[in-house]
C-alpha cells in the first residue's frame, strides 16, 4: 500500500464502533517566508475557538516553528519517535487554547535526511490521531524536497500558501508541477486550494491566485481551488516579534478576521 493510500485511509473508519474521522489538511509553500506556519497556527486557534479539537504535526524537520509561535518547550519531539521508540501519543504537547502540537524539534540534523521508510512511518503513525481530533493539521518544510512531498502526495487536503511576490507565485508553480508529475498523485482525491497571503486588499489576493490557477490549468491541465486571501497588517509582525499568534495577540486585527473568515469556510466544507 502506497503513502497516499495509507494516509487517505485515515479518514475512512468503518466499523461498528464509529468514531468520526479527523480532517487531515497539510499546509505547504512553495518557499519559506511566506507565512505558512503562521497560517497553519492562527487556523488552529480559530478552529479550537469553534469548538473543534486540533493537533498541528509540524513536518517542517529541524525548524520548531510551532513551539516558538505558541512558546512552549516540548518534552518529546519527532526524534524521539523515530530514534527513541516513543509512541505518537507520547510525544503530543499541550498548546494554547486547547490545541496540541507535536514538535519537528529544532538543530536535529538527522532529521532533515529521513528514509523512504522513516517518511513513511510518520504518515501511517498520523493515524493513531483519527480518534482523538477533529482536525490534523499538517505544516510541512517549503519547496519541494522528497520529505514535503511525500506528505503533500499523500494529504486529502492541501492549502498552498502564497504571496503577491512573483517568486512566490513561481515557486508555488513550481511546487505544483513536481506534485502533479507523481506517479503516486491523484488529482480527483486530492483538494488543493490556495491562500494569498501579505496581499495588499481583496482584488490583489484574487489576482495571485487566478495568475497562479491559469498556468495550472494550461500547463497542468488540473485546477485550483481559492480559500481567501490574508491582508499585509502590521499587527502579525508585532505578534511574531512578540512571538505571539495574531488570532491570540490581536484578534481583531484585519489579518486575525481574514484568518477567522478561511476558518468558517474549512468548516463549512
Amino acid at each position: 500500500m502506497d503513502q497516499a493510500q495509507q494516509l487517505r485511509n485515515v479518514i475512512k473508519v468503518r466499523n461498528q464502533n464509529y468514531v468520526p474521522p479527523a480532517r487531515v489538511i497539510t499546509v505547504t509553500s512553495g518557499k519559506g517566508g511566506v507565512g505558512k506556519s503562521n497560517t497553519s497556527v492562527n487556523l488552529a486557534v480559530w478552529l479550537s475557538r469553534a469548538g473543534k479539537k486540533v493537533i498541528i504535526f509540524d513536518a517542517d524537520f529541524g525548524l520548531a516553528n510551532v513551539e516558538v509561535m505558541f512558546g512552549v518547550v516540548p518534552k518529546f519531539t519527532l526524534a524521539d519517535l523515530i530514534y527513541e521508540d516513543r509512541s505518537i501519543k507520547e510525544i503530543i504537547t499541550s498548546g494554547p487554547l486547547g490545541i496540541d502540537f507535536i514538535s519537528a524539534g529544532s538543530s536535529i540534523i538527522g532529521l532533515n535526511n529521513l528514509t523512504y521508510e522513516q517518511i513513511r512511518f510518520l504518515v501511517q503513525s498520523i493515524g493513531e490521531l483519527n480518534s482523538l481530533y477533529d482536525f490534523i493539521i499538517i505544516d510541512t518544510g517549503a519547496g519541494i524536497s522528497d520529505q514535503v512531498m511525500e506528505f503533500v502526495a499523500a494529504s486529502p487536503e492541501v492549502l498552498l500558501v502564497t504571496t503577491p511576490d512573483p517568486m512566490s507565485i513561481t515557486d508555488s508553480y513550481s511546487l505544483l508541477k513536481a506534485l502533479f508529475k507523481r506517479n503516486d498523485f491523484v488529482q480527483s482525491h486530492t483538494k488543493i486550494r490556495v491562500i494569498s497571503n501579505k496581499a495588499a486588499s481583496r482584488d490583489d489576493g484574487n489576482a495571485v491566485f487566478n495568475k497562479l490557477n491559469s498556468v495550472v490549468m494550461q500547463f497542468l491541465s488540473g485546477s485550483l481551488e481559492y480559500l481567501g486571501y490574508i491582508p499585509s497588517d502590521s499587527a502579525v509582525e508585532k505578534s511574531v516579534r512578540q512571538q505571539q499568534i495574531v488570532s491570540i495577540y490581536e484578534p481583531t486585527s484585519k489579518a486575525a478576521r481574514a484568518y477567522e473568515d478561511i476558518a468558517t469556510r474549512v468548516l463549512n466544507d
